[in-house]
């Protein structure tokens, strides 16, 4: 499976950005995308996962501010991100994983910053 994320970028503090993030491969092997997210020294962090099905999960951090879709019947997810505040400043990666594995395929990384 391979991933192509696009998007990101810089913004003020209470602007939005979005993300997209397109796979290769399998509907089984996409059948879970989202994206999580990362600073330096921190844990890789859940930002937010769509199941083929439709089904949603947010990170804590993100609900009410973040919304992901997904193309219907595709392999490409979008995150809506508004709201934005200066601590969701990290590299996004996109995840792509079959509905029961723990782990996945990465994308590259796309940074997004928020500035104050």
């Amino acid at each position: 499976v391979q991933l192509q994320a696009s998007g990101g970028g810089l913004v003020q503090a209470g602007g939005s950005l979005s993300l997209s993030c397109s796979a290769s491969g399998s509907a089984l092997s996409t059948n879970i995308m989202g994206w999580y997210r990362q600073t330096p020294g921190a844990e890789r962090e859940l930002v937010a996962v769509i199941s083929r099905g439709g089904v949603t999960t947010y990170g804590n951090s993100v609900q009410g501010r973040f919304t992901i879709s997904r193309d219907s019947g595709e392999n490409t997810v979008h995150l809506q991100m508004t709201t934005l505040k200066p601590e969701d400043t990290a590299v996004y990666y996109c995840n792509a994983r079959p509905l029961t594995a723990a782990s996945g395929w990465w994308g590259q990384g796309t940074q997004v910053t928020v500035s104050s």
